[in-house]
């Protein structure tokens, strides 16, 4: 094997990585929910934390884990940290495709009638895998 295949593998590799760790991200019902959130505005923890009825604990590890994969921004203002959708087109084309391939698959929810069920269900909150 030659050095080059060596460094191609090696980027493949990373760039899986990296698609993995978005899926993972969005694989969270209640990451959606805060992106949802997020989609309609910049938000401090605490608006968010109203918003969803979550612990401020739980709000700040899933936007962490936004954070980490480049879906979620922090604008930081004095002592508040206003959190926004890093690249609000692509991940809205991102989450119409999914729910265009649910629609062509046969499955009638969508991702956005999954997570208002999972929520006004009353559910208990999910924790980071």
């Amino acid at each position: 094997m030659r050095n080059d295949d060596i460094g191609d593998i090696s980027r493949l590799a990373e760039a899986s990585d990296a698609l993995a760790a978005v899926f993972h991200a969005l694989s969270e019902p209640t990451r959606l929910a805060v992106l949802e959130h997020l989609s309609r505005g910049e938000h401090r923890v605490r608006d968010i934390v109203e918003h969803l009825h979550l612990a401020q604990s739980t709000v700040s590890k899933h936007l962490a884990c936004l954070r980490e994969c480049g879906l979620v921004s922090v604008r930081v203002e004095g002592r508040a940290s206003w959190f926004s959708i890093a690249d609000a087109p692509r991940l809205a084309a991102l989450i119409s495709s999914a729910e265009s391939l649910l629609v062509h698959s046969g499955i009638a929810l969508s991702l956005r009638e999954h997570q208002s069920h999972d929520h006004s269900a009353g559910l208990p909150e999910t924790e980071l895998s």
